[in-house]
């Protein structure tokens, strides 16, 4: 497939998101854009190993920064954790709950990779918080920093589409009215679908099929819970959750039944800032305040 061709549905995207009038390109319509399009398709890097897009948004996040750094190196500072696939059930989960890397992994990597020349600070996002995304993000662009978005894929799913089996880490390259620019893969996305994912609880979903096929006599389940030191596995139920798919096996049982398992995860969903350490931009950031909660109540995007 030919680069134009490739580029062209996000071309497409960006003059239906962003409008024609380049004039109106800043400012009131909060456009903000580390990268065009066509550089972001030249210059991201596609995903560099297993259950690492942390390490590759590093790898895109200090390239933005002006810091190049080898993608293996990067990887071995952000230090990606791997699914144990070959596990029994209980420490197959644990490996799922913690798979790939957490937001303070990816900024001690950064920091790692680039011999401290780079920061970077974490915002949460969830609970929600008083923020509105696209015009926030928009101005931390405009001031040089460089997002990387951890959210929870399995929220937010297109009906009819098969629901993620992970987390992600993205970086963000650019925001329009109603619209978030990303990497790995290349794709824009709209406010409302990043905001819901950027606002999750720290829970992972494991299919069906991953959980009894790894489920056998040997499996205790109640001895692996009980000696977390993370009470999570016990306020979500992690082993009435199997025990109820095991009953639904054994009666055969027909019409609805538990597509997945729900377990605590590692992650916590928001934004990652990076700048160059020894800059005002920098400063800035590391004393930045947190973004305030919403004084909104009601339900928030933590259902799955």
């Amino acid at each position: 497939m030919s680069r134009k061709c490739e580029v062209s549905p996000m071309e497409r995207a960006c003059e239906q998101v962003c409008g024609a009038d380049e004039d109106e390109a800043g400012g009131a319509n909060g456009r903000a854009m580390l990268w065009s399009i066509q550089e972001a398709l030249e210059r991201q890097t596609l995903q560099i190993g297993t259950s690492a897009c942390g390490a590759t948004a590093v790898v895109d996040a200090l390239k933005a920064l002006g810091v190049d750094v080898a993608p293996e190196e990067a990887d071995r500072c952000v230090q990606t954790r791997l699914r144990r696939i070959e596990s029994p059930l209980p420490d197959y989960l644990l490996s799922r709950s913690e798979a790939g890397a957490t937001h303070a992994q990816l900024i001690a990597g950064a920091v790692e990779a680039s011999k401290g020349k780079v920061t970077g600070r974490f915002f949460h996002l969830h609970p929600r918080r008083q923020v509105n995304l696209v015009p926030w993000l928009a101005r931390w662009l405009r001031k040089g920093a460089v997002p990387v978005a951890t959210m929870n894929m399995q929220l937010a799913v297109p009906e009819g589409d098969e629901v993620p089996d992970a987390w992600h880490h993205q970086l963000i390259f650019g925001v329009a009215p109603n619209a978030v620019f990303m990497t790995n893969p290349l794709d824009v996305v709209s406010e409302e679908e990043v905001h819901q994912r950027l606002c999750s609880e720290s829970a992972l979903l494991v299919r069906r099929e991953d959980v009894l096929q790894r489920l056998t006599p040997e499996s205790c389940l109640s001895s692996f819970i009980e000696s977390q030191t993370d009470p999570r596995w016990k306020a979500l139920d992690v082993e009435g959750q199997v025990k109820q798919m095991v009953r639904e096996e054994e009666q055969e049982q027909e019409g609805p039944v538990l597509t997945h398992i729900r377990i605590p995860a590692a992650y916590s969903s928001g934004v990652t800032l990076f700048a160059l350490q020894q800059s005002h931009l920098g400063q800035e950031l590391i004393n930045a305040p947190e973004l305030p909660p919403s004084a909104v109540t009601g339900p928030t995007h933590t259902d799955f």
